[in-house]
């Protein structure tokens, strides 16, 4: 998908948007699609900044990041959509005081809204089980391929794009763990349980062979039927089709899950610094939207069973 353009801007704003995506991409060593997210994000921000004929990003000002914050909620976008964008915001005034073109940070007294108004969807372990068992030897020519995806999805955690980038090697049936490269490339250690290495063990000696084709990357883990390595939209779109078999529902996706596993690490007594460290979550706030899921789900329990609920 090609990156958006921005809107008129000054030669100066141009070339300050060129080395902040630098910075992104060479100092802060962001995943290509990190980096593009980023830019999108900019581009919002731009857009908003030439609708009030606001054009140099050295004159920025605190009203120009919250009459953003006033824009996005106006407009709809989801609480995490306009935190998302604003952290995008913050990060460039970051970089704009380290390369000396601001003299103080705009964002420092801007509030970040809220952004897990809404507990993510999950499934649960009925629900997951049910899905886990989809696909089919007799009528889904990679059957084996698909079951291992999703069994590693549910086991480990991992986003679609770390999925879709597991190298044969990564996977260790000694110590029973998977390496995951996650957002910034930052490598982490994750274990996978027995039963999804058996998936996994079965698709790499009974169907991975049959895709390897001369010439092509045989490195990854899992192949396309025509031996190239998957994409996350092909993660995406494997979770999508057996979640409409199993339930009908269009609403599950690879993050469904990784919400799913994370809650049900908490559920069963998992501490929250182990799940941050399985989800690699940079930073814990962002761990803790699945206490207030296991909280919900106590409440209810309580609801229903105490004798004064």
């Amino acid at each position: 998908m090609p990156s958006p353009s921005y809107p008129p801007v000054s030669p100066k704003t141009q070339q300050l948007c060129s080395g902040f995506v630098d910075y992104l991409r060479v100092e802060c060593s962001l995943a290509p699609a990190t980096v593009s997210a980023y830019r999108r994000d900019l581009v919002h921000f731009l857009t908003h900044l030439h609708q009030r004929d606001r054009t140099e990003l050295t004159e920025l000002t605190t009203d120009d990041l919250q009459s953003f914050v006033r824009y996005g909620q106006q407009h709809d976008w989801a609480p995490a959509s306009v935190a998302r964008r604003l952290a995008t915001v913050r990060t460039l005034c970051k970089y704009l005081v380290l390369e000396k073109h601001l003299s103080r940070n705009p964002a420092d007294v801007v509030e970040t809204p809220k952004a897990w108004n809404r507990l993510p969807k999950m499934l649960d372990h009925k629900q997951a089980s049910d899905l886990l068992a989809q696909p089919c030897d007799e009528i889904d020519p990679l059957a084996l391929r698909d079951r291992a995806i999703l069994h590693l999805l549910y086991a480990t955690g991992a986003r679609a794009s770390e999925v879709a980038g597991v190298g044969l090697t990564d996977v260790s049936f000694v110590t029973q763990t998977v390496r995951v490269l996650g957002k910034g490339s930052k490598e982490r250690i994750v274990p996978v349980a027995a039963v999804s290495l058996d998936a996994i063990e079965a698709y790499i000696e009974n169907q991975r062979p049959g895709l390897v084709r001369g010439g092509l990357d045989k490195d990854r883990l899992f192949l396309s039927r025509t031996g190239r390595p998957i994409s996350r939209q092909t993660v995406y779109r494997i979770v999508v089709k057996y979640v409409r078999r199993s339930s009908g529902s269009q609403a599950a996706s690879p993050h469904t899950l990784r919400h799913s596993f994370a809650t049900q690490l908490l559920e069963h007594g998992a501490d929250l610094r182990s799940v941050q460290e399985m989800l690699g979550h940079a930073d814990i706030a962002t761990t803790e939207i699945y206490t207030h899921v296991d909280a919900k789900r106590l409440r209810a329990v309580h609801s229903k069973f105490h004798p004064r609920g």
